[in-house]
């Protein structure tokens, strides 16, 4: 018995209500039959909860129990909602709401405002850290950018707990809440912040929260209106919600019980945001004689990933930990978990590349491979490491798939391609749907049938249209003689519930981005003390709080987990760097259950040799010494330098330039030339930076160009020839090799 979803985009609706149950295992099944009275599921990672949730649904609409307008679903992001609501249509339960806490509030209260203020609803603020500035500098304060951020984290947190700013610095201290700056200075910005929204007659997410909780509360006649219309509520990822979420959950549900709840206290992530797992763990004393299920066999790791995690949460404390989900693999056994140590983090990055490259040349796609670590600012060695490697990415919590132009531009070619039908002589209405799509896009010069080489923004443009393709594909495998008009609903469709089609790419994300996602294989990156717990987790909360953050990073492999290190930030930099503690759970036995007789985990060191690789046989708690090095200096007034791009240039970008003026036309001149033979975009050979370097260093030997940072092993051998050359003064044709 399996509980994994179905391959295929467009699965079959199944025929009756009992079929809606097929392939669920018992607990699951639970889940679905239990339709009345509250129901809390314990559930934990990769054990099907979104399934059994949409089947539960599905199952009621289609037994006639619920009535689909009458059920409203909840989660905590546009994708979840999006992807509940393509599984409910799946499953034939169309018409059911499905919806984050914020929209379903922003849909009530723009619908309530003029009945009970008699005016148009107040305007949302369209980028809150906009206003955060203004109100720094009302207060006399200038804020950097990591302030900026910090301080609009704790306005969000502060109305989250529903505290005001006169309250902030007690109740960030009883709750043990680090601030970039005094607690009272950040309680000024958020008064003036709150003046300044007053003033301009707008609203930000968390007062579409308070406002519809305010009308709820003193309107009895409208909160009886929407309790009259929603009578069946699902909480998806419940550990997550916050006290206002709370409040909101209990005014729509008035004296009913009728709501299922589902979470896993080991993943909540989010206490940032006022977030608590005390709402999922007090449910069943709140609502005696629930029905709760614990959902534990894990459909998506392999039992080494599986013991892994378990293993880290068996040195966890805390309440979230004493109620714990022991999970069971479900899968066959797979490769050993590997861990490496690298002597900078450049040499880290590009590693995991190289390791990426040859996962995807064995037949790994790109789209089921990604990169987590801690803080999106160490994405960018990734993804110059992955550039130089040739290997496609995406960065999540980048511009929204339906957002991005050419998608725009394709969506309206199809909306007129498919409007046109038989009046378009450039359409051949008798060809496959896969086909008229792609002579839509090719006649609008929007796409190629072959991809450009390397990777960058072009790529990047390529493979958004090319997820067009394999949806029309996959609809044109599943409703055998689709048209365009029938894409043009479906892609509409999902505009409309932002569910997205898979763009192929390596994925780099946060860990907080990665939750609710899984890929085949994952690379977690930076696990060095000070990262992973990060710095300022200072209380036994916030340590348990990151390594449950470790946790989910762990729990989003299904088959392959590599977890890497550095000794220090820069080449070259004292190697002092000591690797996460959590990492000594992954060595030693906790009080977990072992998987069948799984390794815990396969430990190497590799050489500071950027691109090669060495995994000794060492013993599972031996760690090397570390080697101290000099740091990485300015080579014109001697600072030390932690950006990458200045350690490109070996130089502060203040600093003047020694630059070979003429060496760097040439090779600017020698890169066009080169990359439109290639058919890739300039960067893909060497970045404006790496240009500048060479043309600052001018190397004559194959080792002095070697040692120039972008350079790399792989470029050095496809163009080092090339560029000694034009560095040497020589003409050199380009793809031609010098002498």
């Amino acid at each position: 018995m399996t509980a994994a979803p179905q391959d295929s985009l467009f699965p079959p609706v199944p025929e009756s209500a009992d079929a809606v149950l097929h392939g669920l295992d018992p607990e699951q099944r639970e889940v679905a039959l239990a339709l009345t009275g509250p129901v809390c599921v314990l559930a934990g990672a990769g054990t099907g909860k979104t399934r059994a949730l949409t089947h539960r649904i599905a199952y009621g609409v289609r037994t006639g129990r619920y009535k689909p307008g009458t059920v409203l679903a909840v989660t905590f992001t546009q994708r979840a909602a999006g992807e509940m609501r393509g599984r409910l249509r799946e499953l034939g339960a169309h018409g059911v709401q499905a919806r984050t806490f914020h929209s379903a509030a922003l849909r009530q209260l723009q619908f309530f405002w003029p009945k009970v203020v008699q005016a148009e609803p107040p305007r949302l603020v369209e980028r809150k850290i906009q206003l955060v500035v203004q109100a720094a500098e009302a207060c006399g304060l200038r804020l950097d950018r990591a302030e900026l951020r910090e301080v609009t984290g704790d306005i969000e947190w502060a109305k989250a707990t529903q505290t005001v700013p006169d309250d902030f610095a007690e109740a960030a201290a009883a709750a043990g809440r680090t601030t970039s700056r005094e607690a009272l200075e950040t309680a000024r910005v958020y008064a003036q912040y709150e003046a300044l929204k007053r003033a301009s007659g707008r609203i930000d997410f968390e007062d579409v929260l308070l406002l519809t909780i305010a009308i709820l509360q003193d309107r009895e006649d409208i909160a009886q209106q929407v309790r009259s219309q929603y009578r069946h509520f699902t909480v998806d990822e419940y550990q997550d919600v916050s006290p206002l979420q709370q409040r909101l959950l209990d005014l729509w549900l008035g004296e009913r019980d009728d709501v299922c709840v589902v979470g896993d206290a080991s993943q909540t992530i989010y206490s940032f945001t006022g977030a608590t797992p005390e709402h999922l763990l007090g449910f069943p004393a709140r609502h005696p004689g629930a029905t709760v299920v614990r959902l534990v066999r894990d459909y998506r790791s392999t039992p080494q990933i599986v013991h892994l995690a378990n293993n880290l949460l068996s040195h966890a404390t805390g309440p979230a930990a004493r109620q714990r989900l022991e999970l069971v693999a479900q899968r066959p056994p797979g490769p050993v978990p590997e861990s490496t140590e690298y002597a900078d983090e450049v040499a880290e990055a590009e590693d995991v590349a190289h390791r990426i490259r040859a996962l995807v040349a064995e037949g790994v796609p790109a789209a089921h491979i990604a990169v987590l670590f801690r803080t999106n600012g160490q994405s960018n060695l990734y993804e110059q490491a992955l550039g130089d490697a040739g290997v496609p990415y995406r960065l999540r919590g980048a511009e929204a798939f339906f957002d991005r132009p050419e998608i725009r531009s394709a969506l309206s070619a199809v909306r007129a391609a498919a409007h046109s039908g038989a009046n378009d002589t450039a359409l051949d209405l008798d060809a496959p749907l896969p086909a008229q799509l792609r002579r839509v896009l090719v006649s609008h010069r929007l796409w190629t049938a072959q991809p450009p080489a390397g990777s960058g923004a072009v790529r990047e443009r390529w493979e958004s249209l090319a997820a067009l393709v394999r949806l029309a594909e996959e609809l044109a495998r599943a409703r055998p003689g689709a048209a365009l008009t029938d894409l043009a609903a479906e892609l509409a469709d999902r505009q409309a519930n932002q569910h997205a089609p898979t763009v192929d790419g390596v994925t780099l994300a946060s860990l907080h981005a990665a939750k609710g996602l899984e890929w085949d294989a994952v690379f977690l990156v930076g696990l060095a003390e000070g990262m992973l717990p990060i710095t300022y987790a200072q209380t036994e909360e916030q340590v348990e709080e990151e390594r449950r953050l470790f946790y989910v990073g762990i729990t989003r492999a299904r088959s392959r987990l590599h977890l890497s290190w550095s000794l220090s930030r820069t080449p070259g930099g004292w190697g002092g760097r000591k690797p996460s503690h959590f990492l000594d759970a992954l060595r030693t036995p906790g009080s977990a259950r072992p998987a069948s007789d799984a390794p815990r985990l396969r430990t190497g060191r590799a050489p500071a040799t950027h691109g090669e690789r060495h995994t000794p046989d060492r013993g599972a708690g031996e760690r090397p010494v570390p080697r101290r090095r000099a740091p990485a200096r300015c080579r014109v007034c001697g600072r030390t330098l932690t950006e990458a791009g200045e350690m490109k240039l070996m130089r502060c970008e203040t600093c003047p330039s020694d630059m070979d003026e003429g060496v760097y036309q040439r090779l600017r001149d020698w890169r066009g030339e080169r990359a439109q033979d290639l058919g890739q975009p300039d960067f893909c050979l060497f970045t404006d930076k790496t240009l500048v370097a060479i043309a600052e260093a001018v190397p004559e030997t194959e080792a002095e160009l070697s040692r120039i940072p972008g350079v790399g092993a792989r470029k050095f051998r496809r163009f080092g020839s090339e560029v000694l050359a034009i560095c040497a003064g020589q003409e050199c044709a380009p793809g031609a090799k010098a002498d």
